[in-house]
């Protein structure tokens, strides 16, 4: 049985998009759906003793939210399984301790509690950044949130053995029957900029070559797997994080890489991922992958 798709809840505007999309995305793929609330109820409202019949005003919160996004999935499709539960925790926590038994994490883009104008919430980057399951970052315009572009897409870093980001956004192009985009940036050394004009016999396609190459490579083995998939190739002049950004506008979602590597602490995120959690137009999903 397939893990379930888990979504992180707290009754923002931002989670209920949050909802909205996980519930599209586990009917494609056939999952079941849990909500999580996390709340510190516990911890700081204080232990009543066991005759008193009030709840603390926290807890009858959390469990109304739950529901009510539970009621929202339902409405939404009710054939996907959908359960909710309220956790003890901070959302942080909460949400990385789910992750171990998730096919992946679906948040939104900022939290009830994150300041008004705030590009992303604190809590979506650091559970971006630190999962050992993929996390999509519910964010952009509607029409990209609804997956109405009909395309993903990913991109493709220096990394190419056995790259999870291209594993997933193949299975994310199947399943919505769309086209994919692969995107790898390239950048032309500095010596032959402006003030260093190329000499006779330099090409200036010979920078390019070895990025063709490296996205040919990286793709090979999905190809392969996913026959019917319309795939595209783009090997773009630029940094990373600009090329992804302006694909971002035409893509129903952009899948990009974060390598975990064993030790290290903090948020161990590229930054082409921190670029597009804040600046996306469409949905971001980051894939672990470790060094």
């Amino acid at each position: 049985m397939e893990l379930p798709l888990v979504v992180g809840v707290d009754g923002s505007d931002s989670s209920l998009q949050a909802v909205d999309w996980a519930v599209d995305e586990a009917a494609r793929l056939g999952l079941s759906l849990r909500l999580v609330y996390a709340s510190l109820w516990e911890r700081y409202e204080g232990t009543r003793p066991s005759f008193s019949a009030g709840r603390p005003a926290e807890e009858v919160m959390a469990e109304h939210i739950a529901a009510s996004c539970a009621e929202r999935a339902g409405l939404r499709n009710p054939e996907v399984k959908v359960s909710s539960e309220v956790l003890p925790s901070d959302a942080v926590s909460a949400l990385l301790h789910a992750a171990h038994e998730s096919s992946a994490l679906v948040t939104g883009s900022r939290g009830r509690g994150e300041i008004a104008g705030s590009l992303l919430g604190s809590v979506s980057l650091t559970v971006a950044a630190r999962a050992v399951c993929p996390v999509i970052v519910v964010r952009g315009g509607e029409r990209n949130r609804q997956g109405s572009v009909g395309r993903v897409v990913v991109g493709v870093g220096d990394s190419t053995d056995g790259s999870a980001a291209v594993r997933f956004a193949f299975r994310e192009a199947e399943a919505r029957g769309c086209a994919l985009t692969a995107v790898r940036a390239w950048r032309r050394p500095a010596h032959e900029h402006a003030d260093h004009p190329l000499t006779a016999g330099d090409t200036a396609g010979s920078d390019e070559e070895p990025a063709s190459a490296l996205l040919t490579d990286a793709l090979r083995d999905a190809v392969r797997n996913h026959p019917q998939v319309d795939v595209h190739r783009q090997v773009v002049e630029g940094p990373a994080h600009k090329v992804l950004l302006d694909a971002s506008v035409e893509a129903d979602l952009v899948v990009v890489g974060a390598l975990r590597r064993h030790g290290r602490f903090g948020l161990q995120l590229g930054r082409a991922a921190h670029v597009l959690l804040h600046h996306s137009q469409c949905p971001v999903a980051v894939v672990p992958q470790r060094a």
